[in-house]
Formats: structure tokens, sequence, C-alpha cells
């Protein structure tokens, strides 16, 4: 396990170190403000690589929206994530104790605000519209996000620039300099890094 990072600022086609890169890391965490596309990232990560994925989302949320207690989900995630090769995708800050350790990679969404709140717009829509089941029954409630203080949209705007400073500090704590970092700022360098990632 390296004892220096490796910080990959994405903002265009990846070159030849990057792609090198790619090819050797082996349990990712995909993190980002909510609607930013951690989940959809993480599974199109895991068909590329053939490993399997985790969605923290899908361990917290019960049936009927019921949270899973904090010790109760970390202890689940601790037993989840004791694979050699994994993706996982969420935030979750009181469990990064859990997760960020046993990770060699952190894949960060860091997207302009205006990007991350059409996207959520659209999923949310999409979701409610179609009734998609999310996790353990679950479908999104569109009165949540409009009319009340559980509205993802006031989630992400609380968030999204807290993120932008936190992150950073997370990621300069001793027990996480051996992470590599691939902090991707667009949807086109999102893209090109799966690209290059399927090579």
């Amino acid at each position: 396990m390296s004892t220096s990072r490796r910080s990959n600022d994405m903002t265009g086609t990846p070159d030849s170190h990057t792609r090198c890169l790619l090819r050797t890391t082996d349990r990712l965490v995909v993190i980002g403000t909510s609607g930013a596309g951690k989940t959809t990232m993480a599974k199109r990560i895991a068909r590329a690589l053939d490993m399997p994925h985790i969605e923290f989302d899908g361990i917290r949320h019960g049936p009927n929206w019921t949270e899973t207690p904090d010790d109760v989900f970390r202890e689940i995630l601790s037993r989840r994530l004791q694979g050699d090769r994994w993706v996982a995708d969420g935030n979750y800050g009181f469990a990064r104790d859990v997760v960020w350790p046993r990770a060699t990679t952190v894949v960060w969404l860091d997207y302009p605000i205006r990007v991350v709140m059409w996207r959520l717009f659209r999923r949310t829509i999409r979701r409610a519209v179609l009734r998609q089941e999310l996790w353990n029954g679950n479908r999104e409630r569109l009165w949540w996000h409009f009319f009340s203080r559980q509205s993802l949209f006031l989630w992400a705007m609380q968030t999204h620039w807290r993120r932008r400073r936190t992150t950073p500090a997370a990621l300069a704590h001793p027990d996480h300099v051996h992470l590599d970092l691939f902090h991707l700022r667009s949807p086109k360098a999102a893209h090109q890094w799966l690209l290059a990632l399927r090579q």
C-alpha cells in the first residue's frame, strides 16, 4: 500500500499514467453531492472491472424509508467491505472510518452545482413517474422533495459547498493518505475516465 497519494485532477483525456493506474485499482469508493450520479458511475465501474458493487443507500434505507441505525449500518458496511475487490458509492461521513481505510481509490464527482441540480431534478421526476423501486420496496415521493425539509434539492444545496471544503481535509487525514484520488470535475471528464477504464 502506498504511503503518499497519487492525485489525478481530471478535466481532459486521461494520460498513459492515469490509464495504468486505473488498471491496478482494487477497491473504489465514489463520492459526491447527492444527484451527481454516484450510483450510476459505480455500476459502470463495476461492469468495466468485473467487481461487486455496494450501494450504501441500499443498506441505509430499509422498508418504508426506515433508517438503519448508525451502529448497525457501520457493522454491515464493515462486513460487506471485507472483499479484495469492490466498488462502493456513498458519502456517510459517520462511516468514513469504516470505508476509506479499506479502499484503495476515491472517485470524487465534483460537478458544478447547476449540473448536480439538473441531474437531481431529472432523476427525481423519472423515478416518480415510472414508480421505480429503489431499495427494499421504497419509491420516490415527489412531495418530499418539493414540499418538505427532507427535500434532496435542499440537502444538495446545503452540502455541495461544504463537501468541497471538507473532502480535501478528509483526504489529508493520516489514515487516508494511501488513497489514490480521481477528481472528476465534469460529466465529460467522467465519461473520458470511464472510457480509459475500459481500455
